[in-house]
């Protein structure tokens, strides 16, 4: 893993929680947009260069939805920069880490994402994510 890219916390209201972030980190978001193919709105607070993102769902089936209804608001997973992803996946693979997904796939902050199981690593969900290009 290159570095912690962010931490992501779900939320059930991100205005609520952008105001609360704002208090406590001292400035407001840099960044807010919208992820469809997960069902998410998405800010990101820059702390000494680790991002926090705060998610919302924005479908009842989304992933966010579905893990704030099982266990609340909170820590949600922990996002590390890795390149190439597509290497790291096969290495982790090949270790016996289950992932998610077989192809990585849009996320936010123009990143390709996949995610680890979190019963194979101690019941956090990691994500592991690298800059999109253009055109993917």
């Amino acid at each position: 893993m290159d570095k912690l890219e962010h931490i992501g916390i779900a939320v059930k209201n991100l205005e609520k929680s952008n105001r609360l972030f704002t208090k406590l980190l001292g400035k407001p978001p840099y960044k807010s947009e919208d992820v469809p193919l997960e069902g998410v709105r998405t800010s990101f607070f820059d702390v000494g260069g680790v991002k926090i993102e705060l998610l919302e769902a924005i479908r009842a089936d989304s992933p966010i939805a579905k893990f704030i209804e099982k266990r609340g608001e909170g820590l949600h997973h922990l996002a590390f920069a890795v390149d190439p992803i597509e290497d790291k996946m096969k290495e982790l693979s090949a270790e016996g880490f289950h992932l998610l997904s077989d192809q990585p796939k849009v996320g936010a902050d123009n990143k390709m994402i996949v995610f680890l199981h979190p019963k194979a690593t101690n019941h956090v969900l990691v994500e592991l994510c690298t800059e999109r290009l253009i055109g993917k």
